[in-house]
């Protein structure tokens, strides 16, 4: 009776090890989204406010942050 006993609670205990090993190891696709890789920053020529390069408004003589800044820009040195 106790080799049986002791043959179920073995039993138990790697059904245990086994769930908990699965739970922490999962395939890529059930961790959900995969993040985006970082972008390269650039500071708005008018403000100085970083922000990815792909929201940047690109302008004579650099990039701005916004219509407003790169239109202030542009009428403040007209020969650039």
């Amino acid at each position: 009776m106790k080799f049986v006993l002791f043959v179920v609670a073995l039993l138990v205990l790697l059904w245990l090890i086994k769930g908990s090993v699965a739970r922490r190891v999962r395939p890529p696709s059930a961790r959900g989204p995969a993040e985006e890789p970082p972008q390269p920053m650039v500071a708005c020529l008018q403000c100085g406010l970083h922000l990815p390069r792909h929201e940047a408004l690109p302008g004579r003589g650099g990039v701005f942050c916004g219509e407003a800044h790169r239109a202030e820009y542009e009428r403040s040195h007209p020969g650039a």
